[in-house]
């Protein structure tokens, strides 16, 4: 069960930060140049239809996080451990990357169910639109950023 709890927590990071950055990089920049309405119906579709299968492959993390946890015998240390375990190097580094994640689901959750919706519900164009749809943007961003620090602590975590 172990390289099968593996590959989907892999594949799941693949899934979500691969459509964080097609999003920032490429869908972002494609509707530019189209007129402020239409911009706004096609990008509220996009996120909606990624939101969704987002936060699945958001929540498989999560699960298969603590089965991976679980197989490799330290979940009880990470939940139960005292002191020694988070002060060794494998439980610095995984606290960096509980915590990493933590940041980035709530990055997400504002992006998502929060300044994402309002963006498409202000009129298409307006100052208080652009400034909003401004901070979404941003908000992709630094999770992107923060998403190819988390791959790399994930890296030291497993790789040592």
């Amino acid at each position: 069960m172990y390289p099968l709890t593996v590959t989907v927590h892999l594949l799941a990071t693949l899934f979500w930060l691969g459509g964080t950055f097609f999003l920032a990089i490429v869908g972002a920049p494609a509707l530019r140049g189209l007129d402020p309405g239409l911009r706004s119906r096609v990008f509220r579709e996009i996120g909606v239809r990624f939101r969704r299968s987002g936060w699945v492959a958001i929540t498989l993390l999560i699960i298969t996080g603590v089965m991976n946890l679980n197989f490799r015998g330290l979940l009880g240390a990470v939940l139960h451990g005292g002191g020694d375990f988070w002060l060794s190097s494998f439980g610095r580094i995984l606290a960096w990357k509980l915590g990493l994640v933590a940041v980035m689901i709530v990055l997400a959750a504002i992006h998502d169910f929060w300044l994402g919706p309002l963006a498409g519900r202000l009129p298409a164009g307006s100052v208080e639109h652009r400034r909003v749809r401004a901070s979404v943007a941003w908000l992709g961003r630094m999770n992107a950023i923060l998403g190819v620090l988390l791959v790399y602590v994930a890296t030291r975590l497993v790789r040592g």
